[in-house]
């Protein structure tokens, strides 16, 4: 593997000055954030591995190394369940268990988990995150696909994604309508986000004194989701662990179909269906089960009347009255039928998510009765889903569009030092900063071909 000073002076394409020098830092962050086995979304407020954050890595690193990118990847998936979840978090033991809230200790996965497969180590969380590691293992093959073979990594991969996504169509489709469901606001990846609230308010919180929040020790609590939150969240972890983490075997107070998560499981089928064809085999099997997600999708979450997509609550079988970003998300789904892709064009440019001082899309309805420009996801603008939805412009031969996005995320990128997210309408950098998903899809879309064709 080459050293990190022949990875951040790598020679890049052609560009101006001011992109060499917005790569060259986000390639610094990568290699500050780089453990040796994987990379930590931030030293101080994230200090152990995450799911989707690695998955959105591995697609920068593939830039730098592919190497790294399939070590990525590697790394995370070493903490997969034998019933197929891949956790959100992969801790690292030489961590100590205050570093991080809720820690090793918290979760006992080892322990708790062994029913459902958990391995005696890594010690994982576990919940899961949005199923994006498909979609990433794919491109970081096709950055270097003579290493990609030699290394067999594909081949490694294949049972292990196809393990995951068979969980969350099996164990997770709790609606009994296709799609999979999240139990716990941290697994869709927006924690905190207005379309949890009403769900949320069925859950007795545990008492603020009987756990103590890490994350203030690094981030500011205007930032942060409010104790009351945080005590929900906590709750919820605690019964999903003392049931064995099973997910038919409690009945779940917080049930979910979000749109995100199930369109990331759309694309990320259709990737598996290019690594099934890569390795020779059918993969006609995985593009049929895409497009039977893409209708259920539409079916049960699609909104004509919002423009948009919303999460459906389990409990009440209704759709959530909430306009998050989440619900544009979707565009990244290629089968998309035409007047969805219009509608879903019109919203993103309308009142609710136009920010044109940045350009970004911010995480909630600007207009919404809950919108926070600096909390979380309750109305800053992440730099993860503007990626998500310039791809999906793309896909759809939206190019204006896409290229109008993918400006508006390399100059608050730059400007907000890589920061977590932004606020929407001044660009002020919220959250932590050196975030590793911001620079990593910062190289992504300095590096990648605009033409590289979708899976």
């Amino acid at each position: 593997m080459k050293s990190p000073l022949d990875l951040l002076d790598r020679p890049a394409p052609t560009a101006p000055a001011d992109h060499l020098t917005l790569r060259r830092g986000a390639a610094r962050v990568l290699l500050d954030n780089w453990t040796g086995t994987s990379t930590v979304p931030s030293r101080t407020l994230y200090p152990h591995q995450w799911s989707w954050d690695s998955a959105f890595i591995a697609i920068g690193l593939r830039h730098l190394s592919a190497r790294r990118a399939q070590r990525e990847l590697e790394s995370l998936l070493a903490g997969q369940w034998a019933d197929g979840r891949v956790p959100h978090i992969v801790f690292n033991p030489a961590l100590p268990h205050d570093a991080y809230f809720p820690s090793p200790d918290f979760w006992q996965s080892s322990r708790a988990g062994r029913t459902a497969g958990a391995p005696p180590s890594p010690e994982t969380s576990g919940i899961v995150q949005p199923p994006v590691h498909a979609l990433a293992a794919w491109l970081v093959h096709r950055a270097d696909p003579a290493e990609s073979r030699r290394r067999g990594f594909l081949a490694r991969l294949r049972p292990r994604l196809a393990a995951w996504h068979d969980y969350l169509l099996t164990r997770r489709d709790l609606g009994g309508g296709g799609l999979a469901a999240v139990v716990h606001p941290w697994e869709p990846g927006m924690d905190n986000s207005p379309c949890w609230d009403r769900a949320l308010e069925r859950v007795e919180p545990t008492p603020p004194g009987a756990f103590r929040r890490a994350d203030l020790d690094h981030g500011h609590p205007a930032d942060r989701p409010t104790d009351l939150d945080y005590g929900r969240y906590v709750r919820l972890a605690t019964d999903y662990r003392e049931a064995g983490y099973d997910d038919r075997g409690l009945t779940h107070r917080f049930a979910v179909e979000d749109p995100c998560f199930n369109a990331l499981l759309v694309v990320s089928e259709l990737a598996l269906a290019a690594i099934a064809r890569e390795l020779g085999t059918n993969g006609e099997p995985h593009t049929a089960r895409a497009a039977r997600l893409t209708r259920r999708m539409v079916t049960r979450l699609w909104d004509e009347d919002a423009g948009l997509f919303r999460a459906r609550d389990l409990h009440t079988d209704t759709l959530v009255d909430e306009r998050g970003v989440s619900g544009l998300v979707p565009l990244v789904v290629p089968g998309l039928p035409t007047d969805v892709v219009r509608h879903l064009c019109t919203t993103l440019d309308g009142p609710h998510f136009d920010a044109p001082a940045t350009r970004l899309v911010p995480s909630y309805d600007l207009t919404g009765h809950a919108f926070d420009p600096t909390r979380y996801w309750r109305g800053p603008a992440w730099f993860n889903t503007a990626w998500l939805i310039q791809r999906g412009l793309r896909t759809h031969g939206l190019q204006e569009g896409a290229a109008r996005l993918r400006d508006g995320f390399l100059a608050e990128a730059g400007h907000s030092g890589f920061a977590e997210y932004v606020d929407p309408s001044t660009g002020a950098a919220r959250g932590t900063r050196q975030f590793s998903w911001t620079a990593a899809l910062t190289l992504d879309l300095l590096c990648a071909d605009p033409k590289e064709p979708m899976p």
